[in-house]
């Protein structure tokens, strides 16, 4: 079996640390560099539940896309939540690894997961790292779907193939547009609008969208948007992660047991649907 070690080597391969931006938190937050590991965990977000499920399933490494601790902290407290999930892992000896900003550029990344779980076929970056010669790294990705469909057909396909989640995916644009190519982004996106449209798509895939900067693009283009759940949009890259490490547990024979998990960690719980909106008249 491997130490816990070898294991995190081989996840900074690939998603090196060096490529995080420089105010994310990625790398091991806890764990014994020579505990051998033969069940991993990946998730989403090292939240309590992830931890619990980690101490059920008996793993003896977590491998999470949001980090534990983004901003310094003065304690580790069980009293606190982050706390608590710092206490469970160490009592049960699990480790946790963090690959975010790092795991959004690879190649592939994040937004390659989102982009299969879509079915759409990727041409390249939206926003390309400079450093990679290759041209193939970097934040988002271009696509373009295997046949034309209408805005409304494709926002039902992203609603079937993403996880569910009480959000849902909602929908800019005309209901009878016809769409070819697409930028997709997992997690927050609203900050690419200007590289999406210039990368002169149909529609954008991404999370997080807020009412300003949509309505000054919906203004500016025709660009249709959805918007899904930040966490559903980047729930494929934990099966892709877990892939890459199975390929890699059997090319040294290591025999690792991997696992996804399907907790639903989106903090939204429910959704009320409004009545369809209607223009309103002046007063009588």
């Amino acid at each position: 079996m491997p130490r816990l070690s070898e294991v995190i080597a081989a996840l900074d391969a690939l998603w090196p640390p060096a490529r995080a931006e420089q105010w994310d938190a990625v790398g091991t937050v806890c764990g014994d560099p020579d505990a051998e590991v033969t069940r991993v965990l990946f998730a989403v977000d090292p939240v309590q539940e992830i931890a619990d499920e980690a101490v059920e399933l008996g793993a003896d490494l977590i491998v999470t896309h949001h980090p534990l601790y983004l901003r310094g902290t003065t304690t580790v407290s069980a009293g606190t939540f982050k706390g608590k999930v710092v206490h469970t892992l160490i009592k049960h000896d699990i480790a946790l690894h963090v690959a975010h900003t790092n795991a959004d550029t690879a190649d592939p990344g994040v937004s390659d997961a989102l982009a299969g779980a879509l079915d759409l076929r990727v041409t390249g970056p939206l926003v390309p790292d400079p450093t990679d010669p290759s041209g193939r790294r970097g934040l988002g990705r271009i696509c373009e779907l295997d046949h034309p469909q209408t805005l409304a057909e494709f926002a039902g396909r992203v609603a079937a193939r993403l996880p569910a989640t009480a959000q849902g995916v909602r929908v800019a644009g005309d209901a009878d547009a016809v769409i070819r190519t697409v930028a997709v982004s997992g997690g927050s996106g609203d900050s690419l609008f200007d590289q999406v449209r210039a990368a002169g798509v149909d529609a954008f895939v991404t999370a997080d969208l807020r009412h300003h900067p949509v309505s000054e693009a919906r203004e500016t283009s025709p660009l249709a948007l959805l918007d899904a759940a930040h966490w559903a949009t980047e729930w494929p890259w934990c099966e892709q992660a877990a892939a890459q490490l199975d390929a890699i547990s059997d090319r040294h024979g290591w025999g690792l047991r991997t696992h996804v998990s399907h907790t639903v960690t989106d903090p939204w719980t429910a959704h009320a649907a409004s009545t369809v909106p209607t223009t309103t008249g002046a007063p009588n």
